[in-house]
């Protein structure tokens, strides 16, 4: 596979259980396949350590506002921010969903939560901030409407009880 941001041939290296391509003495850049980048991403975990200190070319220069395209698929990957603190930028496959870092993103990634559970519950609290309020506004309108329907249907239930529904009656057709 080509690096896709310099276009260097990325090299294969186990780390653990996972093999991850990495563009050694080129950009210093890493692929993680689907759901690789999970077991590296978090500082506890230590196999990813090794994957901090990828050897890069330094008077190699990248233009970042570059659209890159994934080096499996080829289609132009998305750029997102990895998390709710928006400091990491990575770019996802929308296709293979594997992820481009580039060199020294895996170490900011490693700073930014302890955890996955810390992770998600900062996305709760920003989800929270965005949301709350409309979120509440909108279930207390369904509410109301709730509320209104089953009135309209108690008043269906009086004035046509089960008994006159067809097929509702042991006797004759309604």
């Amino acid at each position: 596979m080509k690096c896709p941001a310099c276009s260097n041939q990325l090299r294969q290296m186990t780390v653990g259980d996972v093999t991850v391509d990495v563009c050694k003495a080129g950009c210093g850049g890493i692929w993680f396949d689907n759901l690789e980048l999970k077991k590296f991403d978090e500082p506890h975990e230590a196999d990813g350590e090794i994957l901090l200190d990828i050897q890069r070319d330094p008077n190699l220069s990248l233009d970042h506002t570059q659209r890159l395209k994934c080096p499996k698929c080829g289609i132009v990957m998305m750029r997102h921010f990895f998390s709710v603190k928006r400091k990491v930028e990575v770019d996802e496959c929308p296709q293979c969903a594997g992820i481009w870092l580039d060199a020294g993103e895996l170490g900011q990634m490693r700073t930014l939560f302890e955890s996955e559970e810390q992770r998600n519950k900062a996305f709760d609290e920003y989800f929270d901030d965005l949301f709350a309020d409309e979120l509440a506004a909108d279930l207390a309108q369904n509410q109301q409407k709730l509320d209104r329907t089953k009135k309209v249907a108690n008043v269906f239930r009086f004035i046509c009880p089960t008994n006159y529904i067809p097929g509702k009656q042991n006797y004759g057709a309604f």
